[in-house]
């Protein structure tokens, strides 16, 4: 069984995910920082889980050296994990002591990464 198409999935489906994060929270962005007119979004994917753009590119990161054949990018991806776990938590304090709101959206919405997970 070939399960290149499985590979080019994840890599797709993590596309998806990331375009849709992009299209629904305007303020979305690679620096963790508040806009003067931001709000707490909570629609799309933000409904499933409260950091979607993360949990795409994780998806989109584990797709790509599957897809490659390199299977040592795999160890990349897992030495980037903690990272960005660490990241993900730095950006809830800081959202949670600024960004009014964002709080109730904790507790609205328990998951950060993986819905019914974690």
């Amino acid at each position: 069984m070939n399960i290149l198409p499985i590979k080019r999935l994840l890599v797709a489906l993590g596309f998806l995910v990331v375009f849709f994060v992009f299209k629904e929270n305007t303020f979305t962005s690679a620096t963790i920082e508040l806009a003067p007119d931001q709000k707490v979004v909570s629609t799309g994917p933000y409904a499933l889980v409260r950091h979607p753009m993360y949990a795409g590119a994780l998806v989109m990161l584990l797709g790509i050296p599957m897809a490659l054949g390199s299977w040592w990018g795999l160890l990349v991806v897992v030495a980037m994990v903690p990272a960005l776990i660490w990241r993900l938590f730095e950006e809830e304090k800081f959202l949670a002591r600024n960004l009014p709101g964002y709080v109730a959206y904790q507790e609205k919405v328990p998951y950060r990464l993986i819905p019914r997970g974690w």
